[in-house]
């Protein structure tokens, strides 16, 4: 039986990490990196990284996704998010490697009030929306065995996620203030994985969103967290605006998933299902 061999880049971060789970336990050759290991950004290091392992799927988990930190380093941003996928895509034509990238809903700029499907117009109100938006375009530019998948509010074993964050503000604060004026879809990396896998099984390429089902506000989505782990705390509903952030935020980013839903025959689960299954580690 050939194995197939992964490249799963970005290998210590918390959809990274989700990938080596299940994928080792999948029979299949997996190497995994880090920025310690390789360094994206450098076109040299790739290629060669890429032809002494010879990857028949690179699955790119790397990303500077400090929103409000790419306001003040934008030039890092656009290295990491634009630029290195440029390499990645070079670099896995060379290897004819199938390569699968991760965009984001800040591509859009929230004014639809609708879920946006693959169709509508990108239109980035930030730098970190803006650089993600050109890295889906210098990777379709240069390569055509690729899969981007558009992902929003990711959240699983990590410390860069939402529900971390919300955990430790209430461990602080008895009373926390979250605003209600964002919304958009959150999404389990045990959700991500197990598409993308699905996906790749069906050989797609392409442009797809890949979500949980349905949607909700930063505010709804604390005040859901809250009670299932029974936490005992005042959770006000404030604006965005009111945090003085250095990123303008779109207002609603909610994807619809049923582009690859109806591609692959499945049925995506809800967010609501998605944060119960990751929360039951809480409790265990």
């Amino acid at each position: 039986m050939t194995l197939t061999k992964y490249l799963i880049i970005g290998s210590k971060g918390q959809l990274g990490i989700e990938f080596i789970k299940i994928l080792a336990g999948n029979q299949s050759i997996v190497i995994g990196v880090d920025i310690d290991e390789l360094d994206i950004c450098n076109m040299d290091s790739v290629f060669n990284f890429f032809k002494k392992t010879k990857p028949e799927i690179v699955i790119n988990c790397a990303a500077f996704n400090l929103v409000d930190k790419a306001e003040e380093n934008p030039e890092v941003a656009f290295k990491v998010n634009a630029e290195a996928v440029e390499n990645l895509a070079l670099a896995s034509s060379e290897t004819k490697s199938i390569l699968v990238h991760y965009s984001s809903d800040y591509v859009f700029d929230g004014k639809k009030k609708d879920l946006y499907i693959e169709s509508d117009k990108a239109n980035p109100i930030n730098k970190y929306g803006e650089s993600k938006y050109l890295g889906e375009q210098l990777l379709f530019k240069n390569y055509d065995r690729s899969l981007i998948f558009r992902l929003s509010w990711v959240f699983g074993n990590g410390t860069q996620n939402f529900i971390y964050k919300f955990l430790e503000w209430g461990k602080k604060s008895g009373t926390l203030n979250i605003a209600s004026d964002e919304i958009s879809v959150p999404t389990s990396t045990l959700t991500v994985v197990d598409v993308t896998l699905s996906a790749l099984q069906k050989e797609l390429t392409g442009l797809y969103h890949l979500t949980n089902t349905g949607y909700i506000s930063r505010y709804g989505w604390a005040k859901f967290i809250s009670d299932e782990l029974g936490l005992k705390l005042n959770i006000n509903p404030v604006s965005k605006d009111s945090f003085n952030l250095k990123a303008i935020r779109p207002e609603f980013s909610a994807m619809s998933n049923e582009k690859i839903s109806l591609e692959l025959g499945i049925t995506i689960p809800s967010w609501q299902d998605a944060v119960r299954k990751f929360s039951k580690g809480f409790h265990d």
